[in-house]
């Protein structure tokens, strides 16, 4: 097999000459081009396995050439050369299919990372139902973030997934890595509403030794750990501010310094963010940055609620009881009779597909071992369905008082615990009691 052929697209000489120093080492035969024209030339020749090229160029720009290569030939990485500091830019050409960026001047360690990626997306992938889980359904709002997540594998794009706590923002995370160029290296999730904040930035950046008081050893930070794979921030809304000037900045400059250290570090790792709140809502309220807002949200995905795909439910069940009965060593796992199933298809669900994974764990200890009633299930169901607004709010606020409720008896009212059990971070957890008034029971 010939060796791998990138396209370089740029009217600077010296970059041109650089980025082609820097692939011949690497093995790799190039072609250059100087203009937009040149490189409609060059494609229309041949296909090429990545493209390299600059935001601005003489007779157009780079999104346009990103966007007649996905049209032509779909499959082919296209990494753009952008001014430095301008993340405007880079952000648009993220939206518009780029696969990543790198800023001028170019750093050729973080060149020769970036096509290496873009090289491991070439050809179909032989190892995709390798991935560890898959996410379940047929209702056709699981159907399109599936055919989603396989369009996000093959992008460095940062994701920011939202959706109500429960619903497989994590899993997601998890398919968009293993379904990519990543899949080999690290994928390390971080619930950012369970760090201390006077531990949040040796915990993302790491620390040497003698740095503070504890510090006994050099301590490696999550980025370090995710290095070459991925780093999947849980709860991105409840890190503080002076947190979110950091991560911006590492986002940016793709640098880390630990803390203590003089220098910062490069990092090569794609950041994918989630939380159940509503950032553009925070963002207008001065509590998040929209500065990193805007970096974190190239890409929006929703998961949606079990209560708006309720034909799934059978599906998921069966796929619950059987890993619940795997767990536990039973052999054969219990069915749902008819009765339960309709009693599950009406409940409304408020902890999503967490909360149905233990409504039929608690079943399997309440039922006979071979089928499961509606009796065994104890939901707790709402007086009535319809009504006005208020009703409704009302309801929802009913089902969160007795979920919180329960998580706290089953935990012993230990919170750290209960807001696990709950899929939300422990602030979530607090701000929700005082709210919902459970503090003054």
């Amino acid at each position: 097999m010939s060796a791998p052929c990138v396209l370089i697209v740029d009217d600077e000489p010296d970059i041109r000459e650089l980025v082609e120093i820097t692939l011949a080492r690497m093995g790799l035969r190039t072609d250059a081009a100087a203009t937009l024209a040149e490189a409609r030339e060059r494609l229309a020749r041949r296909q090429f396995d990545v493209c390299i090229t600059d935001m601005r160029l003489p007779d157009g720009n780079g999104i346009s050439l990103i966007t007649e290569i996905q049209q032509r030939t779909p499959h082919t990485p296209v990494a753009v050369i952008t001014a430095y500091g301008n993340a405007e830019a880079a952000v648009e050409s993220l939206k518009a299919g780029a696969f990543d960026f790198v800023s001028k001047p170019v750093d050729v360690a973080v060149l020769r990372k970036l096509v290496d990626t873009a090289l491991k997306l070439r050809g179909p992938r032989h190892d995709r139902d390798m991935a560890t889980e898959v996410l379940l359904g047929e209702h056709e709002s699981i159907r399109q973030l599936r055919l989603l997540i396989e369009r996000l594998a093959r992008s460095q794009a940062p994701v920011h997934i939202t959706g109500e706590s429960g619903t497989g923002k994590e899993l997601v995370a998890r398919l968009i890595h293993e379904r990519g160029p990543r899949a080999g290296n690290p994928f390390v999730a971080v619930n950012c509403g369970a760090v201390p904040n006077e531990l949040m930035e040796s915990e993302f950046f790491g620390h040497l030794k003698g740095s503070f008081t504890g510090a006994h050893r050099d301590k490696a930070g999550l980025f370090q750990a995710a290095e070459g794979g991925t780093l999947f921030l849980d709860e991105v809304a409840e890190l503080p501010m002076h947190m979110q000037v950091k991560l911006l900045r590492a986002l940016q400059e793709r640098r880390v310094r630990p803390v203590g250290a003089e220098a910062e570090i490069p990092v090569n790792v794609r950041v994918i963010s989630a939380t159940h709140r509503d950032l553009a809502a925070l963002v207008q309220a001065g509590h998040f940055r929209q500065d990193l807002f805007y970096r974190l949200d190239v890409i929006a995905v929703r998961t949606p609620p079990l209560r708006e795909r309720p034909g799934d439910i059978p599906l998921l069940a069966r796929h619950l009881l059987e890993r619940i009965a795997a767990r536990a060593g039973i052999a054969i796992a219990p069915t749902l009779d008819r009765a339960a199933l309709e009693e599950l298809q009406r409940y409304p669900f408020p902890g999503n597909v967490r909360e149905l994974e233990n409504i039929l764990e608690r079943a399997m200890t309440l039922c006979d071992g071979r089928s499961i009633r509606a009796v065994d299930l104890q939901l707790r169901m709402p007086a009535t369905i319809g009504g006005s607004a208020g009703d409704l709010k009302r309801q929802k606020e009913d089902l969160e008082r007795q979920a919180i409720r329960e998580a706290l008896q089953k935990t012993r009212y230990n919170k750290t615990r209960a807001a696990q059990l709950l899929g939300m971070s422990f602030r979530s957890l607090r701000y929700r009691i005082k709210k919902l008034g459970l503090d003054q029971e």
